[in-house]
């Protein structure tokens, strides 16, 4: 299927380094799209370069099948990852000021409640919190009434409770039938938001996909996790398991039976916790290192 956009073997050098090192994909509309993978692997110069602030060193990005061109960069919003805003102006004031900045732009109002800042809207931006900000960096992208959002790792330094807010936020955009490309380091982000995610590594693709589907593919069963101790009472022959993170994980299809035959080996099960593989595991499989380094 051809995608709304579509990237055809980007690469991008600075000097010796590759940065992006021949990817390709394509974004249907009206889906979340998502670049997920550790610092430096890639993601913020591929959306830059999507964004028209990078050129590629080669390859092309094709928007409805045609070169970037002006219109295109007309109906794009960016969420970038830090933006300065003007001081002793309040919320409303910003988005008054940055509606300037267009031809055409939704109505303030809308805005507000599409990026729930109606409690906020009077406060003075020096005066808000990392979430609040963040909202209202959202509505600033939204301005232009985009059909493509760009948001450059945007929960980054957010509680768990502002994070969780802003996803609900992204999910009713997405709902407008916007397309959104979004890069992450979080794999519960891009689990939860993604409808098909890339993950990379070191400039390239190392998998695509839907997250369920990439799963899936490599995963059959849950994990068993227990402290890295329990360990010298295992061996490989009957079970299946690797030491992450100061633990121990063991990957089965029966969940029954390996309790079983771990009390029978007389192993503590205190702390022992079942859950189902999620995309940070696939990337270490994948690549042998953390997802967030």
């Amino acid at each position: 299927m051809v995608g709304i956009l579509q990237l055809k073997n980007l690469t991008k050098h600075y000097a010796d380094t590759v940065a992006v090192d021949d990817i390709s994909f394509n974004v249907c509309e009206g889906k979340c799209f998502g670049l997920l993978g550790p610092n430096g692997a890639g993601k913020t110069t591929t959306i830059e370069m999507m964004e028209g602030i990078l050129k590629p060193t080669s390859g092309e990005i094709l928007f409805q099948n045609k070169p970037l061109d002006k219109n295109y960069y007309q109906g794009i919003g960016i969420q970038f990852q830090h933006t300065a805003i003007q001081d002793f102006l309040t919320v409303k004031e910003t988005l008054k000021l940055f509606s300037n900045f267009y031809l055409k732009s939704l109505a303030i109002d809308e805005l507000i409640e599409l990026c729930a800042l109606e409690d906020i809207i009077s406060r003075d931006t020096r005066k808000l919190s990392g979430g609040q900000r963040q909202r209202l960096l959202l509505a600033l992208a939204m301005l232009n009434d985009p059909r493509v959002i760009f948001l450059d790792e945007p929960t980054t330094g957010l509680d768990p409770h502002s994070r969780r807010n802003f996803w609900q936020l992204i999910t009713n955009i997405k709902s407008q039938n916007k397309t959104i490309l979004l890069t992450t380091h979080y794999m519960d982000e891009a689990e939860s938001l993604c409808d098909e995610i890339v993950i990379m590594d070191k400039g390239k693709i190392i998998h695509q996909g839907t997250p369920r589907n990439m799963l899936a593919e490599h995963f059959d069963g849950v994990l068993l996790t227990l402290p890295e101790s329990t360990a010298i009472t295992l061996d490989n022959n009957q079970f299946q398991f690797e030491l992450k993170n100061n633990q121990l994980e063991i990957l089965t299809l029966d969940v029954d039976k390996s309790i079983k035959q771990l009390l029978e080996k007389n192993v503590s099960l205190e702390g022992l916790q079942i859950r189902s593989p999620n995309l940070e595991d696939l990337f270490i499989k994948l690549t042998g290192h953390q997802l967030i380094s």
